[in-house]
C-alpha cells in the first residue's frame, strides 16, 4: 500500500492544502500501520479488515505507545481509508468505526506573573545581545507566538508605528498586536542591536545569532534557559510556557476566549474553550485592557 499512502500524501498537499507537518505526521503514521499488517501478510488494500486495525492498535498499545499517539493514529487511518473509499478504491471503509482511546487533557505549565516579570528583567542591559534577548523574550509574551514563529520572523514582519506583527505559514498568516514594553524593546534592538550580529547588507531575518545566520530553535532554548537560572525560577523553562502563559494572563485578567484563539492562532475554538464567544470590541482593544504588559 505504499503507493496509494504517497498519492494519499500528493492528495492532502494538492487539494486540501494541509501543512507540511501535517503530511509529515499521515505519513509516518500510515507507513508505520503498513508495516504491520505487511508482518501479518496484509499486503494489499482490499485485505485490510476492521479486525486487523484494531490488532495494530492493540499492537501499539502493548508497545507502550501514549493515547494521544493513538488518537492520532486512528485518525490518520481514517483519513487516509476515507480518501481510498471516495476515490472508488475500496468499496468499504475498515476504518470507520475505529474508536479513540479518552485522553486526559493535562493543564499546560505555565509561569506566574511575578515570575515572567523577574525573567524578563534578567535581560536588562545596553550590550547587542542583551538588547537581542530581551526584545525576542518580550516579543514572545507580548504575542503568545510559537518559538518557531519567533525564529522564522522577518523584519517586514514587524509594523512598529501600528504595533503588530505578521506571522506566515504555506497557507495562512495572521496579524498580532504587540504592547508598549514589546515595542520600545524592538526600537532599542532595531536601532542599536540589529547590526552587530547582520552583515552590512542587514539580511531579512529579524532575529540572528552570533553569526548572523537565522536563530535556531536549540539557540534560543538555551538562552531562555540560561535567563530563567538566573532569574531563581526552579521549573524547568521551555519557550513554550510563555506562549501558554500568554493565554492564561490574558483569561485571567478577563479577556474574552475567542480573542484568545485568534491571537493564538487556534484552528478550533475547542483548543481554548468551547463556549467562548467574542464579546464586544475589537481583538486589539482586548489585548490593551487585558494584557500585563500593554
Amino acid at each position: 500500500m505504499i503507493q496509494e499512502i504517497q498519492n494519499f500524501i500528493q492528495y492532502l498537499h494538492e487539494k486540501k492544502h494541509t501543512s507540511e507537518n501535517t503530511e509529515i505526521s499521515y505519513a509516518r503514521d500510515l507507513k508505520k500501520m503498513n508495516c504491520y499488517l505487511e508482518r501479518q501478510g496484509i499486503c494489499r488494500r482490499h485485505e485490510v479488515t476492521a479486525t486487523s486495525l484494531n490488532s495494530y492498535l492493540l499492537f501499539l498499545e502493548k508497545e507502550g505507545r501514549k493515547p494521544a499517539t493513538i488518537s492520532r493514529s486512528i485518525a490518520s487511518m481514517k483519513a487516509f481509508f476515507q480518501y481510498l473509499v471516495k476515490q472508488k478504491l475500496l468499496e468499504y471503509d475498515p476504518a470507520e468505526d475505529l474508536k479513540a482511546p479518552k485522553i486526559e487533557k493535562k493543564m499546560p505549565s505555565i509561569l506566574s506573573a511575578d515570575e515572567v516579570t523577574r525573567l524578563l528583567e534578567q535581560t536588562a542591559g545596553t550590550t547587542p545581545k542583551s538588547l537581542r534577548d530581551k526584545a525576542m523574550l518580550e516579543l514572545l509574551y507580548a504575542t503568545g507566538i510559537r518559538v518557531s514563529e519567533l525564529i522564522s520572523l522577518k523584519v517586514a514582519d514587524v509594523n512598529l508605528q501600528m504595533e503588530y506583527i505578521t506571522c506566515k505559514d504555506a497557507h495562512k498568516e495572521r496579524s498580532i498586536p504587540f504592547g508598549g514594553i514589546a515595542k520600545k524593546a524592538l526600537q532599542a534592538y532595531l536601532e542599536h542591536g540589529r547590526a552587530f550580529f547582520v552583515a552590512s547588507d542587514g539580511g531579512e531575518w529579524l532575529f540572528t545569532n552570533c553569526a548572523g545566520q537565522a536563530m535556531s530553535r536549540q539557540g534560543f532554548w538555551k538562552l531562555m534557559k540560561a535567563y530563567g537560572k538566573k532569574a531563581g525560577i526552579k521549573t524547568e523553562i521551555t519557550p513554550h510556557m510563555l506562549r501558554h502563559s500568554f493565554a492564561a494572563h490574558l483569561v485571567g485578567n478577563g479577556a474574552d476566549l475567542k480573542a484568545v484563539q485568534e491571537l493564538m492562532g487556534h484552528s478550533e475554538l475547542s483548543t481554548t474553550q468551547v463556549y467562548a464567544r467574542l464579546g464586544q470590541g475589537s481583538i486589539r482593544e482586548v489585548y490593551r485592557q487585558t494584557h500585563p504588559r500593554s
